[in-house]
């Protein structure tokens, strides 16, 4: 797992501009806190910053290979987990490996098949290979998207890098924000493509972007597809049992200490338990972790999203694997701290996000990279195998809009609603909501002779893995870079999704449960609480003097009247919510004054200029 950067100027030559190069790869410092490395010749400049995973010693980028003529240039990000199988066929074919790692079998593997060394590969990355050989640039993203590539097209070129704030080091980039980037971080549809930064955009998942003189080029060379299920119930829980062994075992291997994030819930728990076993047959201990909140367990009330609280289950399934486990303990006064916000808001570039959610995650991933460089997530089970609630709710799949959408303005209101009423009226949020809906649905493949509900529940497992996916995998990925902390998701193993997705949803649901495919198919290493406990969210603190300390720092934000976040936010919306008692806000309310916060750091953080 590293940081990626570069610049491709077609009118000028880049090693005049070596302190540019530096600042933008200087951005992804926390990406890689290894080792920092630049390559710059004529009208390419490529930067990378490294977190060493395999092969500890080698592995150096950017990585080079030389040709007659010319040099072919790699910076890469994220892990190829069949590299060894691909290392072999390689060799076969007359290459020869001056490293261990899978870096250079990714650049090998360039050299023998171009740009279709995407077909071999299983894993999670984003890289840039500079062909001097053809003075073009080939940016290559994984096919869910889990690790992040951005890029900002120029009059003769390009910037790009993992993270925006790479790119808008770049005095090209301009730091501006319009409606069309507003719409969608309040919209939450996650459009293809969709970057909040004005003329900046993302990498697609499962996509090659090829820049050359003639301009930029996009192909898509990974999409889900509906193809008929041949197999039988049995057949399918074996195969998603055989699946799940395998990519555990691939997502295992690694030159420096691993672990799992454990919650207690089906997924978690599952990946552990398959862990543990995998690594006792290797004669090791596996360590896990969890994140709680000082006193929950004992004051811990159900809501609309958790039934329970984590800790019972946890203390089930160590005590069944025999893990080393650390809960992490977080006070929720920690969590209002504005400079731990900044800190997040600094990973994620973006202006609203999950508030005390994204925090903890933040200090559960700080406290792991302590001890451990990866952790293995059960991120994404929910979209595979329809676990979220959402999904076995009639309202939300039947809405006429996002799923996710219809079932939480169901439970917490209006995402809008702390907009300033002008600001609302310019952006009109559920038309634009509306537009990228009836387009996520045209894209569906759909099997001919499938019934109401079959076509109907593809539509929603495809949305989520298209659409919702990227959102959760983004936060996951931007949250735990930003403390060195590389997090691996087994579920979006393309293998999984792929046949997964195309499981009847009557298999899906076969013993009448969410997940049943999963559950039945890990039982053998879960305990039952595990096994059968009842979907529940990632956990979020309940103390009340949370949201009054929140309140509290509100009050300072309308006390500066004069400020830019006014521009997007309503003072009356506001000024009516903070004056609330904090034991009768609803977490709607809670989340909008979450989200005002952020944007006030954000506009001091990134000093944007607004055009909506």
């Amino acid at each position: 797992m590293c940081g990626i950067t570069g610049w491709v100027s077609y009118d000028r030559d880049l090693t005049r501009h070596h302190d540019t190069v530096r600042a933008m790869t200087d951005t992804m410092a926390p990406r890689g806190p290894d080792d920092a490395g630049t390559w710059v010749r004529g009208p390419a400049a490529l930067g990378h910053r490294r977190l060493a995973i395999i092969d500890l010693a080698g592995g150096r980028q950017p990585m080079r290979a030389h040709t007659v003529a010319g040099e072919v240039v790699l910076t890469y990000s994220g892990e190829t987990y069949n590299f060894a199988e691909l290392r072999e066929r390689l060799t076969a074919a007359g290459h020869h490996f001056r490293t261990d790692s899978d870096t250079e079998v990714v650049l090998r593997g360039y050299l023998e098949w171009g740009d279709a060394v995407v077909d071999h590969l299983n894993g999670m990355y984003a890289f840039a290979i500079w062909d001097e050989r053809r003075r073009k640039l080939i940016m290559v993203r994984d096919r869910l998207g889990i690790k992040p590539l951005y890029y900002h097209p120029t009059a003769d070129g390009v910037l790009f890098g993992s993270e925006p704030k790479a790119i808008l080091a770049n005095p090209l980039a301009r730091r501006e924000v319009d409606a069309a980037g507003l719409r969608d971080l309040i919209g939450f549809t996650m459009a293809p493509g969709w970057s909040l930064w004005k003329g900046m955009y993302e990498v697609e998942p499962g996509t090659v972007v090829t820049v050359d003189a003639d301009g930029i080029h996009t192909r898509t060379y990974w999409r889900l597809t509906a193809a008929e299920h041949a197999d039988d119930l049995e057949t399918t829980v074996g195969r998603v049992r055989e699946l799940m062994t395998d990519i555990v075992h691939r997502q295992l291997v690694a030159d420096v200490p691993r672990c799992v994030l454990l919650s207690g819930g089906l997924d978690s728990s599952a990946i552990t338990g398959l862990s543990a076993a995998r690594l006792a047959e290797q004669g090791k201990r596996l360590r896990t972790f969890s994140v709680d909140f000082v006193g929950r367990e004992e004051t811990f009330k159900a809501d609309s999203v958790r039934d329970t609280p984590d800790t019972p289950y946890i203390r089930d399934v160590v005590n069944l694997v025999g893990s080393e486990h650390q809960t992490i303990t977080v006070d929720p006064a920690l969590l209002t701290d504005p400079e731990l916000r900044r800190k997040v808001i600094a990973a994620r570039d973006l202006p609203i996000g999950f508030g005390e959610m994204d925090s903890s995650l933040y200090l559960l991933f700080q406290a792991i990279r302590a001890q451990s460089t990866v952790a293995l997530s059960g991120e994404s089970a929910d979209e595979v195998f329809g676990g979220y609630r959402w999904f076995h709710d009639e309202a939300a799949v039947t809405s006429g809009t996002f799923p996710w959408l219809a079932y939480q303005s169901a439970m917490s209101g209006d995402r809008a609603a702390i907009l300033n009423p002008a600001l609302r009226r310019t952006l009109d949020i559920e038309g634009y909501v509306a537009d990228q809906y009836a387009a996520a649905v045209a894209s569906v493949d759909q099997l001919d002779g499938a019934d109401a509900v079959e076509r109907r529940m593809r539509v929603v497992s495809n949305l989520h893995l298209t659409r919702f996916v990227r959102m959760l995998l983004d936060r996951k990925d931007r949250v735990s870079m930003a403390v060195g902390l590389e997090v691996r998701v087994p579920f979006c193993d393309h293998r999984l999704v792929e046949y997964a997705y195309n499981a009847p949803w009557s298999m899906k649901t076969f013993d009448g449960r969410e997940k049943s495919l999963l559950r039945h198919a890990t039982a053998h290493v879960l305990p039952p609480s595990a096994r059968d406990r009842l979907k529940a969210s990632y956990p979020s603190t309940q103390d009340p003097h949370y949201l009054a300390a929140l309140q509290q720092q509100a009050k300072e934000v309308l006390a500066d009247s004069t400020h830019q976040v006014f521009d997007l936010v309503d003072p009356v919306w506001l000024t009516e919510t903070v004056a609330l008692d904090p034991a009768e806000v609803p977490s709607n309310l809670r989340r909008g004054v979450d989200r005002v916060l952020d944007l006030y750091h954000w506009l001091d953080m990134y000093r944007p200029s607004l055009s909506a």
